[in-house]
């Protein structure tokens, strides 16, 4: 029997985050050890209710941490997309009383205690803004070589004709700390990034969630209800037809199945200042070129395509046999 998959979800509940989160309570062969949040899809006060709402509707028994409300180096952070995430970040679904309570630890302490007790064995699945990885580097750089991999959701490398969401470069979790993600991308851990070249390639259709509803149980019901609003911004900007892109649940299907994507190596920077803030730019191995900005940091792997039908099986395969 295969050990389980520890993990650590680093997220900013968000309707995809939601999704997300109940593909890894649900998933067999995962051992969810710890949940961190951070701002983006909603402030942190209001992300944090979500992830503690997520743990009681979910059943998961793992700690949920507060982490940053801000991005390194500043005072505010940008204003939430409500008319992505709806008001409450969760698509505008009601949400009753919340009785669960966060840990008494900050996000960043959380990863390095849960780090520090499982040596070489927990794998880090980060879906929001990297500022929570980056503090927990800054207060104890040990943990980097104890993590067994890092997954993360965020930026756009301009593969498969997909460009940023939040400027034509720079995609939100990586825009939102821009900082923080150059940090997490240069420190010396397994790294996998799944940006929007791929999550634009996988589409959950109204058919798709309405087959979840229908053999998910109460998770498939709720799979319904949460997306509802999230799907209208994706059909009424016209980005897709008829469905929204799955990004957070990508990179879970990354640290699970990483056979669903083909990958470039090579390290990979953040444009920190200006009209390009935001943007991820791998510099390929074996690329040559006389930039020194990339050299001696390691090289990540980086999502440049996906088999979308066989990550939209893993997900319904998934929810439906461990539906509740």
């Amino acid at each position: 029997v295969m050990p389980k998959l520890k993990v650590i979800f680093d997220t900013d509940p968000g309707v995809d985050d939601a999704m997300a989160l109940l593909l890894l309570a649900r998933h067999p062969e995962v051992d969810l050890v710890g949940v961190t949040t951070c701002f983006g899809n909603g402030a942190i006060e209001t992300t944090t209710r979500n992830a503690l709402y997520l743990k009681q509707l979910f059943g998961f028994a793992a700690p949920v941490a507060k982490g940053a409300g801000v991005p390194l180096g500043d005072t505010v952070a940008s204003e939430p997309p409500t008319f992505v995430h709806g008001d409450n970040g969760l698509g505008n679904i009601p949400i009753p009383e919340v009785t669960e309570t966060a840990d008494p630890r900050p996000a960043a302490q959380l990863i390095i205690d849960l780090v520090r007790a499982n040596p070489h064995d927990v794998t880090i699945i980060a879906v929001g803004r990297m500022t929570n990885l980056a503090e927990a580097i800054a207060q104890d750089p040990g943990i980097v070589p104890l993590v067994k991999a890092v997954s993360v959701m965020g930026g756009a490398f301009g593969r498969n004709g997909h460009s940023g969401n939040v400027t034509p470069v720079a995609e939100a979790n990586i825009i939102g700390d821009p900082v923080a993600a150059d940090i997490v991308f240069g420190a010396d851990w397994p790294m996998t990034i799944v940006g929007l070249d791929v999550t634009h390639e996988s589409v959950m259709t109204d058919d798709y969630v309405k087959d979840l509803a229908a053999h998910g149980g109460k998770d498939g019901a709720f799979l319904w209800e949460v997306s509802r609003f999230y799907a209208n911004f994706y059909t009424s900007t016209r980005q897709f037809l008829n469905g929204f892109a799955v990004h957070d649940s990508s990179a879970v299907a990354a640290a699970l199945h990483p056979e669903f994507f083909t990958y470039e190596r090579g390290p990979v920077r953040v444009v920190a200042d200006g009209i390009a803030r935001g943007q991820t730019i791998l510099r390929p191995e074996g690329h040559y070129d006389r930039a020194t900005d990339w050299d001696g940091r390691p090289s990540c792997n980086v999502a440049v395509s996906v088999d979308a039908k066989a990550f939209l099986a893993f997900y319904r395969d998934t929810i439906v046999n461990g539906a509740r």
